[in-house]
């Protein structure tokens, strides 16, 4: 009788075709990736990426029994590349991985813009990302634009919707005449026909801005008026609600998904569009906690009252049309864009103020 320790029954076995052949995780083919932002972990949008994304993948590869395991490099807060260079950083391989801004891509990435050229539509982020997401799978054209940029869309980000903070006491929109509000970015086109004078700026220059005259106000959501204490130079709050935006969204180098083993494109594509539903939760939970804090600090916080609202998105131009008709003057489908996006919107139950485009 011939005794087999386990390792010779299991090659016996292996060789009669009796036991199935099991991969092993231990010789798992290592696949290096560099995950970056220019923002830093405590932005959800980044954080997500951080406390998400990156120890979910290889779990799910682990619990797949895939040949493949990543081995990530995670660089945040700006250490690789600066805020205005997050689509060249992507798109060059400075990052594999990496959190896009096209809020301050309007030329190259107009289409990813709609939602700025809508204003008054819904304050409803998860809701809204959720509707950019399928509709980048729908129509060609949005994907195809980060194609061009060399890259491959995995998940929007936003943020919730803007508010007026002011330095003193604000209930109708014929106050804002001569003022100077902060409105970074499109944020400005808010503010046409309403007499404001926009003033762009970063983030963390609001706080000196306000303090020193050097602006009256700003238009800016919750989880950026707290954390930079605004509500301290600007303690008059009206909600106005002038909507939810996408800001940009989670991206992969184009030429480091095509190497990339089907397994892990399907892992990275499904935490992509965990990471827009994860984060823009958090974003509205942390929206509401603020508004708590802010008024326990002693702002004032108000709601502008629907006819208010409605002067004023009756004060702009057509900001959508004007948005269309100069998009496509340069062969870039704004029309297709628009009209899905306001009718997936409305499919979802918003009710926009106005009809845009």
């Amino acid at each position: 009788m011939v005794h087999l320790n386990r390792r010779s029954f299991v090659t016996a076995a292996l060789a009669a075709g009796v036991l199935p052949l099991i991969p092993s995780r231990a010789s798992a083919e290592t696949i290096k990736l560099v995950i970056a932002s220019s923002h830093p972990t405590t932005v959800p949008w980044v954080g997500v990426m951080n406390k998400h994304v990156v120890p979910q993948s290889n779990e799910r590869l682990a619990a797949m029994n895939s040949d493949h395991e990543i081995k990530w490099t995670e660089s945040y807060g700006g250490a690789l590349y600066k805020f205005d260079k997050t689509l060249e950083a992507v798109a060059d391989g400075l990052t594999d991985v990496g959190w896009v801004g096209t809020l301050w891509e309007e030329s190259k990435m107009p289409l990813q813009n709609v939602s700025f050229y809508t204003p008054f539509v819904s304050d409803d982020l998860p809701a809204m990302l959720g509707l950019v997401n399928r509709l980048h799978r729908e129509v060609p054209e949005l994907s195809a634009a980060w194609e061009a940029q060399n890259q491959v869309f995995l998940g929007a980000s936003g943020i919730e919707t803007y508010h007026l903070l002011t330095k003193e006491p604000f209930s109708s929109v014929d106050q804002l005449k001569g003022k100077k509000i902060i409105a970074a970015g499109s944020v400005g086109n808010w503010l046409k026909g309403t007499g404001a004078a926009p003033v762009n700026a970063g983030l963390p220059n609001f706080y000196n801005m306000l303090k020193t005259g050097v602006a009256d106000g700003t238009l800016i959501a919750f989880s950026g008026a707290f954390p930079f204490k605004l509500f301290e130079v600007a303690p008059h709050i009206t909600k106005v609600r002038i909507g939810a935006q996408m800001t940009g969204g989670m991206t992969i180098n184009k030429r480091t998904w095509d190497k990339l083993p089907e397994d892990v494109q399907g892992v990275l594509a499904k935490l992509g569009e965990e990471y827009t539903a994860r984060h823009a939760g958090i974003l509205m939970k942390v929206a509401g906690l603020f508004e708590q804090k802010m008024a326990a600090a002693g702002a004032t916080i108000t709601e502008l009252s629907e006819d208010e609202r409605g002067r004023w998105v009756n004060m702009l131009p057509d900001l959508a049309a004007e948005w269309r008709d100069a998009s496509e003057a340069k062969g870039v489908a704004a029309g297709k864009v628009l009209a899905a996006y306001m009718e997936g919107m409305v499919a979802l139950g918003a009710k926009p103020l106005r009809s845009w485009g």
